[in-house]
């Protein structure tokens, strides 16, 4: 690809002469010149094109060279400059590199010094030029980490993500518990233009209301038992970045309230405070909840639901792309492998046959909690089938529930998450990953359940 360069110049002869000896040094096909009579003339063709640099003089009519560099560098900021000073301008040239000049040359412009200083210039732009793609492919490897999808369904999500990210778009992101929603959040932002700035988590059914609202938006000092000073909140120390928002479908009508307000003026009070503070934050929301039945319910505000919507993605559960099973299966094996240091051996054909008819409730979450306890236990041989037997209820039997017909929800649920627990070996914290809640609330319904045991 050829660079171009704009000679500005009052100096019919200096600007012709220059552009004649450039075309004749690089060729035609490697340089493209352009010439102006004076500092308009440039500005008009600057704002008809972008160029990869400008040698100007210093003295012209109408726009001189300085007042040419400071518009070049607001309209075109990456454009290099190069001014050409007569004697006894030493000092504005000077001026000129404080202001963003490259480099400056004196007149009459020696021609092979301008050759040394133009090749110079280009091979700095083409350096950086390859540079910013490699660490943009860096980016974008980085930025799907653990992302591993081979099915046409994961490859459409990826592609609306990579399309989504440098926006300024509000994002919502839906599926169920474990399918990898804050990795797809954590991709969006490091392919962002945001991608310097900070990422903050928050997970809204982590904290109760109160404290909910404080972690958001902070509170000024003595604004409720316990508040003994100021503290910022996550909106706060999120400006100029992003703020992934997790499990919104368990925020109170008035926390929601509070967010669409942000939504629309950027802007809140921290709790007890009344001065109004301003935010440039990009916020990325995630559920596995239905929010458009919660709407229905009257739980979750329908503007609210509206506003958030304008762009989703939907991440599917693993047991509707079951061709993602293998390339995570070996991803986890090589991963927890290496961190362990041992070397990664793979699962037989049986035993990948049986990872994939499972339905894998808990999704990719559970797929790697497996994996892992897999790799740790294995004593260098291939993953069967009895391994996953022997340490889950995978196994290439009948593992349905039979529950009759009529009978009533909450004894459908005891028995599902009953049988769940016993499949895990009485494995609380396994349990509630494969049935997509949280250990809290699976401890909670085994209390009302009147089940006691080991807190594992």
């Amino acid at each position: 690809m050829s660079a171009s360069i704009l000679i500005a110049d009052d100096e019919k002869n200096a600007r012709e002469g220059c552009a004649q000896f450039l075309e004749t040094a690089f060729g035609s096909g490697t340089l493209v010149v352009d010439t102006a009579e004076d500092g308009l003339v440039a500005l008009r063709k600057m704002s008809e094109s972008a160029f990869d640099l400008v040698i100007t003089d210093i003295r012209m009519p109408h726009i001189d060279g300085m007042e040419l560099l400071r518009r070049c560098k607001e309209k075109q900021p990456t454009t290099e400059i190069v001014v050409l000073t007569g004697h006894g301008t030493i000092e504005m040239a000077v001026e000129a590199m404080r202001l963003g000049a490259i480099d400056y040359l004196q007149k009459p412009v020696n021609l092979d010094e301008l050759e040394l200083v133009v090749r110079r210039v280009l091979e700095q732009r083409k350096l950086l030029s390859e540079n910013e793609y490699l660490r943009a492919k860096l980016r974008e490897r980085d930025g799907f980490r653990e992302l591993i999808g081979a099915s046409e369904s994961m490859k459409r999500l990826f592609e609306e993500a990579r399309r989504i990210a440098p926006t300024k778009a509000t994002v919502l992101i839906t599926g169920e518990s474990g399918t990898g929603k804050e990795l797809i959040a954590e991709a969006i932002h490091h392919l962002s233009t945001r991608r310097e700035e900070p990422l903050i988590k928050v997970n809204c059914s982590a904290l109760n209301e109160n404290l909910l609202e404080s972690e958001l938006f902070g509170h000024e000092r003595g604004s409720f038992t316990g508040a003994i000073r100021q503290r910022k909140g996550r909106f706060e120390l999120a400006d100029k970045g992003t703020l992934f928002l997790d499990e919104i479908g368990e925020l109170s009508l008035d926390i929601q309230v509070k967010l669409l307000r942000i939504l629309e003026q950027k802007e809140f009070e921290r709790v007890g405070g009344n001065r109004t503070i301003r935010v440039d934050v990009r916020l990325i929301f995630a559920t596995n909840a239905d929010l458009r039945r919660k709407v229905e319910e009257g739980t979750f505000r329908e503007d609210f639901y509206f506003r958030l919507k304008v762009v989703t993605l939907h991440i599917p559960p693993l047991r509707e792309r079951r061709e993602d099973v293998q390339p995570l299966t070996e991803y986890f094996i090589r991963e927890f492998s290496q961190e362990i240091g041992k070397a990664p051996v793979l699962p037989t054909p049986e035993a990948l046959d049986l990872l994939r008819a499972y339905d894998w409730p808990g999704n990719v979450r559970e797929l790697r909690n497996l994996i892992q306890h897999l790799v740790i236990m294995n004593q260098g041989r291939p993953i069967r089938p009895e391994d996953l037997r022997d340490h889950t209820h995978l196994d290439s039997g009948d593992r349905a529930v039979l529950i009759p017909l009529g009978t009533p929800l909450a004894d459908v649920e005891k028995e599902y998450i009953l049988r769940t627990l016993d499949s895990f070996g009485g494995n609380r914290t396994h349990a509630a990953q494969a049935l997509g809640i949280g250990r809290r609330t699976l401890i909670r319904k085994l209390n009302e359940y009147g089940v006691r045991g080991e807190e594992n």
